[in-house]
């Protein structure tokens, strides 16, 4: 009799007891959570004995005996220093070759690692001065009286991503007795049968899911993980696919265009772009629409999405309608407020602000840009805007900036305000369109790939830290031009734990360096009010220089600002490099961007190339989803869902439109998805704000 998915671990035939003890303390005690308990990555320990180390960018994985041990320490600090282990490859070193493991300021782990022991390590190799290092290895630690050494080496192991308490061992031991007592159709199919003839010709998904525990072939490996990423991806797409059609069915208003919107463009003072025009004639097509509008807007930044949006929006008021847009943070919305004012009021439009607790000029929660007026047309705000069901009254159009700050929750809130009204969501990070498809799959998407012609340019370089002296002298020069500057750190404070210089005491460093310039400090900690008040100060020019978190990382709009040092860039993604380097390079002078590094980082030197090489954003996004997979860009996307377990695949286009193709099949033939076969991912598609994932 075979096991089933329920049964609880300690049925498990084989299993010691000893590890079902140990998966209990941290309530693990089901087969199917092992079973879905998926490794993040394989090692080939088929075939390492004798293995020679090759220095190189891409982890490796060796066995290797202990020889010699020992603890260096240097510096003041409790317990700064070094543990090394020296290792030579099972079977023995050619011509002597040595590997030396590398623990920093991990002096505890001549506890762990003793001469003699034979440890599986993984890792990057690295050359200097013709020796051999591997830093902070994952290991594992051999033992001849293991009673299940099979399982740890000799075939395509797994690796899994551990909890608290649980060990390495203890995963793969308990995944290896688990699927050797389950049977062959363990677990149904969600995906439609595949075809004889196609890719899967002959997969399962029980099949996929024994695979990836216990793979034969690095081929099947592959397959099977690209089975379990359709379905994953078929999951998602028939979500979004759903909500599209739920949108259109549920029907809105037309809002026509008319001669406002043709005033607003001839009273700018500059050329919109070609693609600024085609996306609003996008997006005009779309309001024009009885059925609702739910488009993306996305592009470089400093491509010019607000000007879009503004004319957009009015498009919403001749039509007798209130259009909002909702920013993320308090900066950018006084910051789209301001734009609104400066270029709408002249129009005769009613323009309010509202940003939450914020007590706004004349004691209100509310500024209206016309005092008694009772019509406010275009309304702006933060997320304090869901809260205030009298001043959302008869909504037309909802923009919603940088949306991907905003959960799912919130930004159905705001939609449900007005009577199914048109949306445009923006983004000033670029998505590779395989990300399109999967996490605004059900937007249609409007791309701006060009800059205004009256934007500087920007020249962008990489420095190491010690060089810092030389950037001060660029600065000051820059300074006395009559320019200001940005400098950016990764932290507020300093910590011990990272080794990465904090905002507060950079401010005080650059104040003593720039003695006879105004050095302000901005970061997340401040209140609101202390927040306005720096930022009054940069854009009025009163302050010189920003020392900043990532805090203006989002829609900060200083033209004149032209210098950037972003330190401790290798912290960083390129994308939201990218995003911290477009707060520079908006006005007419040339800009300049030096990105800091350690000293001698050569891996993060070769990361932070693309930068000097291009200010082109969606080339950048497309490195960055190649280099680091979508995590970055997705993280931020996906804001109020649960992580996707095969998130690297979504670089396969062909998978990504496979499962695209599937879902718009199965909606056409099954709207409500009541066939059998798709009762357990119903819940995950028709339940919009569920944060679960799909696979459980």
């Amino acid at each position: 009799m075979s096991l089933a998915l329920d049964a609880s671990l300690s049925d498990v035939p084989g299993l010691p007891a000893r590890i079902v003890k140990a998966l209990a303390k941290e309530q693990v005690t089901q087969v199917a959570e092992i079973v879905w308990w998926l490794p993040f990555r394989h090692e080939d320990r088929r075939q390492m004995d004798g293995a020679s180390f090759q220095p190189s960018e891409i982890p490796a994985c060796y066995q290797v005996q202990v020889c010699k041990t020992g603890n260096k320490f240097f510096g003041r600090r409790r317990g700064a220093g070094l543990f090394e282990a020296q290792v030579e490859p099972i079977g023995g070193a050619i011509m002597g070759e040595l590997l030396t493991l590398r623990w920093w300021n991990m002096s505890f782990m001549s506890r762990t690692i003793a001469e003699g022991q034979r440890l599986i390590v993984y890792g990057r190799v690295k050359e200097n001065k013709g020796r051999l290092f591997m830093d902070h290895p994952e290991y594992e630690i051999l033992n001849d009286e293991d009673e299940a050494a099979h399982i740890h080496s000799g075939r395509i192991t797994p690796v899994y991503r551990l909890r608290a308490g649980i060990t390495q061992k203890s995963v793969r031991t308990a995944a290896w007795y688990v699927l050797q007592a389950l049977s062959e159709d363990f677990i149904p199919d969600v995906l439609p049968t595949p075809s004889t003839q196609g890719e899967f010709a002959g997969w399962s998904r029980a099949r996929a899911l024994r695979t990836v525990h216990m793979a034969s072939s690095q081929e099947d490996l592959e397959k099977a993980r690209r089975y379990l990423a359709l379905e994953e991806f078929y999951g998602y797409q028939l979500r979004v696919v759903r909500r599209r059609r739920a949108v259109l069915d549920a029907g809105g208003h037309a809002h026509q265009a008319g001669s406002l919107a043709q005033e607003f463009e001839a009273s700018l003072p500059f050329q919109m772009t070609g693609a600024q025009k085609r996306s609003l004639e996008e997006i005009q097509r779309d309001m024009a629409s009885n059925a609702p509008m739910n488009r993306l807007l996305h592009g470089d930044v400093g491509s010019g999405k607000t000007v879009v949006a503004f004319a957009a929006m009015l498009g919403a008021v001749e039509s007798g309608r209130q259009a909002a847009l909702m920013a993320p943070t308090q900066i950018l919305a006084e910051q789209h407020f301001n734009n609104a004012r400066k270029w709408l009021e002249p129009l005769g439009l009613n323009v309010a602000l509202r940003t939450g607790n914020r007590l706004e000029e004349g004691g209100v929660e509310l500024w209206s840009t016309k005092k008694g007026s009772d019509r406010n047309h275009i309304l702006i705000g933060t997320h304090a805007l869901l809260h205030d069901e009298n001043l959302v009254k008869n909504l037309g159009l909802v923009v919603i900036d940088e949306q991907h700050k905003f959960g799912v929750a919130q930004r159905a809130r705001l939609i449900q305000k007005g009577n199914t009204p048109d949306v445009l969501v923006m983004t000033a990070t670029p998505i590779p369109r395989t990300l399109t498809l999967t996490i605004y799959g059900d937007l249609d998407v409007s791309t701006l790939d060009e800059r205004p012609k009256e934007r500087g340019k920007i020249i962008t370089k990489v420095r190491p830290a010690s060089k810092q002296a030389e950037a001060a002298k660029f600065l000051l020069e820059q300074l006395e031009q009559g320019r200001q500057g940005y400098l950016v750190f990764p932290l507020i404070e300093e910590s011990e734990k990272l080794e990465a210089t904090a905002a507060k005491k950079g401010h005080e460093e650059w104040s003593k360096l720039l003695p006879h310039f105004q050095v302000g400090l901005l970061h997340g900690k401040l209140s609101a009010e202390e927040k306005d008040l720096v930022m009054r100060d940069f854009r009025s020019g009163k302050t010189d220089v920003l020392v900043s978190t990532t805090v203006i990382e989002v829609g900060v709009d200083v033209p004149n600002a032209t210098v950037m040092f972003i330190h401790n860039a290798e912290r960083f993604g390129l994308a939201q490099l990218h995003q911290l380097r477009g707060r520079i390079g908006r006005g007419e002078h040339t800009s300049y961007c030096v990105l800091f590094i350690k000293d001698k980082d050569e891996e993060a030197k070769s990361r932070l190339a693309i930068m000097e090489e291009t200010t082109d954003g969606f080339r950048i996004s497309e490195e960055d989803l190649k280099r680091r997979g979508p995590g970055d860009v997705l993280g931020r996307a996906q804001s109020g869902q649960a992580p996707l377990k095969f998130a690297e695949l979504l670089a396969n286009t062909r998978l990504v439109r496979l499962a695209r193709q599937l879902a718009e099949k199965t909606l056409d033939e099954d709207p409500r998805l009541e066939s059998p076969r798709l009762a357990e991912i119903r819940p995950f598609v028709f339940q919009e704000d569920a944060p679960q994932a799909m696979m459980q």
